[in-house]
């Protein structure tokens, strides 16, 4: 199914997926597939989940949209609940990641103009991946998807990924750094999980200059890494963190959370969103809240991300071609020295949906709700797969 109405900014799509339920999902022809990908870390409930699905026939029945111009019960229940599990002060909602990085990125740039900045520096990383507006697409480190886009916004450093020292030494050379926006695990970078102590660094750095710890958990958050939020393996606190994804398992929602000097920089006017946290997209979030907690699939997103890594590195053990195979949680990333795209396709003939970034990394996002059958299937699979792959292009 194509049609010319559609811009091609998606290029060619050669699968149409028609129903899902749990994790699964059928395409046009009946054809059931496993999906490894969940929507790219969005269905993390799975597909259809019971308790979303309640929830957004309760409130389609009853109220769907209202605006910010009047409060809205379910979005004050929302704050309240992610203000409580993040030990953050206070939460603006968006539609999507990109612009709860954008509400950052202007806390961020607010907070440089109070300090008299002509132009506010914030420090983002190499292979970083942030958004696709434009300042998202700024802070992003890819100059493949900032390509055509020119000119990009001003006032954004890079510094290597997982190299504090790095930053440490912006910090000599520009007085007017006023914050660091960073990915606790860099997901469409390639599943690049930094030393373990990386974020406790930053955060010193922060305190140390006084700048803003921005945490990009768009990808990691919602439990998939294990914690409600990945920052919570390191025992700290950011500035500000945001998330999406997740948050709606397949409604658009984001979050842009605060704490402390931040929490304080949008005044009455100075930041909106006509959608940002309707009663449709704030029900779906509560439900989600609540089944991550009540069916403890965070606690078992940890267990079974380690179970994944295990059984992959096993079954990839004598494969040269693999260079790492790494993760946190069920973000889960097979790196080979080589292009791998192919693998997409041979993965989609076996009946399981996997996606490949950076060019040369395998990327698993499955549900929080994976079985173990499942896992050791989704392992068994990839394994066999890459196998088989770099075998034929030897």
């Amino acid at each position: 199914m194509a049609t010319p109405a559609l811009m091609q900014n998606y290029g060619d799509r050669t699968l149409t997926l028609v129903r899902g339920e749990g994790n699964y999902v059928w395409d046009d022809a009946g054809q059931r597939y496993l999906d490894a990908i969940a929507g790219i870390a969005v269905c993390g409930l799975g597909h259809c989940h019971p308790a979303v699905t309640e929830a957004l026939h309760d409130q389609a029945r009853t109220l769907l949209h209202v605006s910010n111009l009047y409060n809205i019960p379910a979005q004050e229940q929302l704050a309240d609940r992610l203000v409580y599990l993040s030990g953050m002060d206070n939460v603006f909602f968006s539609n999507s990641g990109a612009e709860a990085n954008e509400a950052a990125i202007k806390l961020a740039r607010r907070l440089g103009n109070e300090r008299g900045y002509a132009v506010p520096k914030i420090v983002v990383m190499e292979g970083a991946f942030h958004g696709r507006t434009l300042a998202t697409l700024t802070a992003t480190g890819n100059e493949k998807v900032q390509q055509g886009f020119a000119p990009l916004p001003e006032g954004f450093l890079r510094a290597p990924f997982d190299d504090p020292d790095a930053i440490n030494q912006l910090a000599a050379e520009h007085p007017d750094i006023v914050a660091v926006l960073v990915e606790p695990v860099q997901g469409e970078g390639g599943i690049r999980v930094p030393a373990h102590d990386y974020l406790n660094r930053l955060r010193n750095l922060c305190d140390k200059h006084d700048w803003l710890l921005m945490l990009d958990e768009i990808q990691t958050g919602n439990g998939r890494s294990g914690k409600l939020f990945a920052y919570q393996h390191n025992d700290i606190l950011p500035d500000v963190v945001t998330t999406a994804k997740g948050l709606g398992n397949g409604v658009p929602i984001g979050a842009c959370l605060a704490r402390g000097k931040a929490a304080r920089l949008f005044t009455a006017g100075s930041h909106g969103s006509t959608f940002g946290g309707n009663p449709l997209a704030c029900r779906a979030a509560l439900a989600v809240l609540d089944t991550l907690e009540n069916q403890w699939l965070i606690e078992r997103a940890e267990k079974l991300g380690a179970r994944l890594l295990q059984q992959l590195r096993q079954q990839l053990a004598g494969c040269d071609a693999v260079v790492d195979i790494r993760g946190l949680g069920l973000l889960v990333g097979v790196a080979l020295d080589r292009p791998c795209g192919e693998i997409v396709e041979m993965a989609r003939a076996e009946g399981i949906l996997i996606n490949v970034t950076a060019g040369n990394v395998v990327r698993l996002l499955p549900p929080l709700t994976l079985t173990d059958d499942e896992c050791a299937r989704i392992a068994e699979t990839v394994s066999t797969l890459i196998q088989r792959f770099t075998r034929s292009a030897a």
